[in-house]
């Protein structure tokens, strides 16, 4: 990035900090701070182990400072602004979930467009707030969109603060699925005198191989028999035998399927529910990135703030307004709305924001600024004379 380009960057984002009412987190003057300036070096350097005591009025330092990026911490302490974790002394942190659209198995690098990454982000969102919500019925959650790839969870309830590494850690294998074997999603309940094995159906793990299961059968009793019987050899470990026996069981058995009953179908079904599960975990888990989450000392983005690799705002999203929510128009700050500037594009192509479509070529040309601004904190393009 030249010198006039970053210039320019530092003085609009002090611009929109000036501008900008921030709501900090929740016992503010216990958290860790920490920012990274607009520098010249090849990489970024984060200063940290500032307290809020160290710093004054958050909005007075955002001002004056303009940072490229700003985060304070998940945890809580004694003494935020010492300079090693040891000397802060940890008192409780919240529960915090990272999903980034670069780690998701759905998105193909290189030929999602960063508008399909961040909606495929989205939709695995949803499913991490289905786990915490129905789950783990967690109260009190707030939702950002964390300014460039992805988005942010903040769990802060009181059952979690004082949670350590390991147990933050068995919470992420759970939304992952990790190491979930099929006997779990299972229960046994006495009927008819005898006692039977049924799938868990009214939450967890079990609800989401269950729902699987009833809509496989309701689209494989929608095909003829022979193509149904053949459907079900597809799969591993189900012969022609087996097919014949698990189709007749599903067939004739709907009121206990949908009860959850998985005795009916014999070994024959238990194989299908053995590679359902499988399949449920790959097509529902929330992909969250583990380190962020079972760090008690996590540094996480500000809302309000900029995001010093894109100019879109870390933003928090009400829950009622999340699938209305899109971060290519909504997280664009009206600081850089209503103006023209002119820069030089270095890395042409299509670019989709604030609800229009640009398709860039190389050289100096006028654009709105919030198109400029993006382009400029990407890497994309150069701050052009007026």
């Amino acid at each position: 990035m030249q010198e006039q380009t970053r210039a320019y960057l530092r003085g609009r984002f002090g611009d929109h900090y000036r501008r900008t009412e921030f709501t900090p987190p929740p016992e503010a003057n216990e958290r860790e701070w920490g920012y990274v300036p607009w520098t010249d070096s090849p990489g970024e350097t984060m200063v940290r182990h500032r307290s809020l005591l160290d710093m004054g009025s958050l909005e007075d330092f955002l001002a004056r400072e303009k940072p490229k990026h700003v985060y304070f911490s998940a945890g809580r302490y004694d003494d935020p602004g010492a300079s090693s974790m040891g000397a802060k002394t940890w008192r409780s942190s919240d529960l915090v979930f990272d999903l980034d659209a670069d780690h998701l198995p759905s998105v193909t690098l290189g030929e999602d467009s960063y508008a399909e990454m961040l909606a495929k982000c989205k939709d695995a969102l949803k499913r991490l707030l289905d786990f915490l919500d129905d789950d783990f019925g967690f109260d009190d959650l707030t939702v950002v969109f964390s300014g460039g790839r992805g988005y942010h969870v903040h769990v802060r309830d009181e059952t979690v603060q004082q949670l350590e590494s390991d147990s933050r850690r068995e919470i992420v294998d759970y939304v992952r699925g990790i190491g979930l074997d099929p006997e779990l999603v299972e229960t046994t309940e006495m009927r008819g005198g005898v006692t039977a094995r049924v799938l868990e159906t009214e939450g967890g793990w079990g609800r989401r191989v269950h729902e699987h299961l009833l809509t496989f059968v309701d689209d494989l009793l929608a095909m003829d028999d022979d193509e149904a019987k053949a459907r079900l050899q597809e799969m591993d470990g189900i012969g022609e035998g087996r097919a014949n026996t698990i189709y007749g069981a599903l067939e004739n058995n709907a009121e206990a399927l949908e009860a959850g009953n998985i005795e009916l179908g014999g070994v024959g079904l238990r194989t299908l529910l053995d590679a359902f599960v499988s399949e449920v975990v790959e097509q529902q888990n929330a992909p969250i990135d583990e380190p962020v989450t079972t760090d008690v000392n996590r540094l996480i983005r500000l809302p309000g703030s900029l995001h010093g690799g894109s100019a879109l705002q870390v933003q928090r999203i009400d829950r009622a307004d999340l699938d209305a929510f899109d971060p290519l128009v909504d997280a664009v700050p009206e600081t850089f709305v209503g103006h023209e500037i002119n820069v030089d594009v270095t890395d042409p192509g299509p670019v989709e924001l604030k609800g229009d479509s640009f398709n860039l070529q190389a050289g100096e040309v006028s654009v709105p600024e919030y198109l400029g601004a993006f382009l400029m904190a990407r890497g994309r393009a150069e701050k052009a004379p007026e």
